[in-house]
């Protein structure tokens, strides 16, 4: 069993505790206590450690703490954070916390605001809403040394981040996409789901830590969210053997285009072959042979679907469309080599710009009945 360390998020909130302590008159220490379950205030606190911590000056002081992800790879490991506190004015009682990017930062590249999953803040309000007075406010500029270079590893820039890391993490602990261990929570998961009337029958496997941070926000139920990483095909076997009857996929086009082809395990060290589904999907649907050659000699999925889009919008849009019907079939079809029937499968594709960009036609059901149960 792999050791799991903690998230990105974790850190900043860790070394942001570690500036306000001195900030407020006390002595600094080489750990602080967090609440890693903002939804769970009765969670008992755990320590977390961290570098150092100095007031600067009677309004700023400043925390340092270094990631540990925990075993295995991770481009975070050893990864300094770097945050200063300073007490400022809140305009509002709700705007107490305020927060700047610093230098290694990543930021929306149309806003240039922070980007920060929704679970990030709650962990930062939760960890430092006790320790400010009311009616103060407290802003956190928070820097990653060496973030930026860092970012260029990513697909950050794919979804428009830019500068520096995204802080997007969805939980307190690491979970590797690629992971055996991972693959094992998830179906416990499952299994501890299928005992609740509520969540037994639908479920949303989403891919990726962007489509778990961007679910949410598009409407879907938080409660049906699961987390698959690369093992989409165990875990959609694994959700019809639990009952699961209606699973929708949520995803990036170009990473649940490889479904299509039929590649089940989506980690890239095992098999790629995007471009190549995509350009088979096409001549399904009649393009003619120039735009075949050119969605084939494109960098990336994205970009062949631009470059077709600028020719015809209109074929550019349908092809998606057939992806993610393509998506369900196959989907369907390696249920049935399993030996499993009676499940019905949608696919939701997202692009780079985090826009929705293809439905297959039961996940534009699928879609639009489990949104509709969220704002029920």
């Amino acid at each position: 069993m792999s050791r799991s360390g903690y998230t990105l998020p974790v850190w900043v909130a860790a070394a942001a505790v570690a500036a306000l302590l001195p900030l407020r008159g006390q002595s600094a220490a080489a750990e602080v206590n967090l609440q890693l379950q903002p939804d769970d205030p009765a969670a008992p606190l755990q320590p977390v450690p961290v570098e150092a911590a100095a007031r600067l000056s009677s309004e700023r002081a400043l925390g340092m703490a270094r990631c540990d992800p925990g075993d295995g790879l991770d481009l975070t490991r050893g990864l300094p954070v770097w945050v200063e506190a300073s007490w400022c004015e809140a305009p509002v009682a709700e705007l107490w916390l305020q927060l700047e990017a610093g230098e290694g930062v990543g930021v929306h590249a149309g806003t240039a605001q922070l980007c920060l999953s929704a679970f990030a803040r709650q962990l930062l309000e939760c960890n430092l809403r006790p320790l400010v007075p009311q009616g103060q406010g407290l802003r956190l500029r928070i820097t990653l040394p060496g973030g930026q270079p860092l970012a260029q590893r990513t697909s950050n820039a794919a979804f428009g981040v830019v500068d520096g890391l995204a802080l997007i993490g969805t939980q307190a602990a690491v979970q590797r996409s690629a992971d055996p261990d991972q693959l094992g929570r998830a179906r416990a998961e499952l299994a501890r789901r299928a005992l609740d009337p509520a969540l037994a029958r639908d479920l949303v496997l989403v891919i990726g830590e962007n489509g778990l941070d961007l679910a949410p926000n598009l409407g879907l139920p938080q409660p049906l969210l699961l987390k698959s990483g690369n093992w989409i095909g165990p875990l959609v076997v694994a959700a019809a053997e639990q009952g699961v009857e209606r699973l929708l996929l949520f995803g990036y086009q170009g990473k649940l285009i490889k479904l299509a082809g039929g590649i089940f395990h989506t980690h890239h060290h095992l098999a790629d072959g995007r471009l190549e589904v995509l350009t088979t999907q096409a001549a399904l649907l009649g393009l003619p042979l120039e735009q075949l050659q050119q969605l084939a000699r494109a960098g990336s999925v994205d970009e062949a679907l631009r470059g077709l889009a600028a020719l015809d919008a209109a074929a550019a849009a349908v092809l998606q469309e057939q992806v993610a019907a393509a998506v369900e079939q196959r989907s369907l079809s390696y249920l049935a080599r399993h030996g499993q029937s009676g499940l019905r499968i949608g696919a939701v594709l997202f692009d780079r710009q985090r826009q929705i960009c293809g439905r297959g036609p039961v996940g534009a059901e699928l879609w639009e009945v489990f949104r509709a149960r969220h704002l029920g």
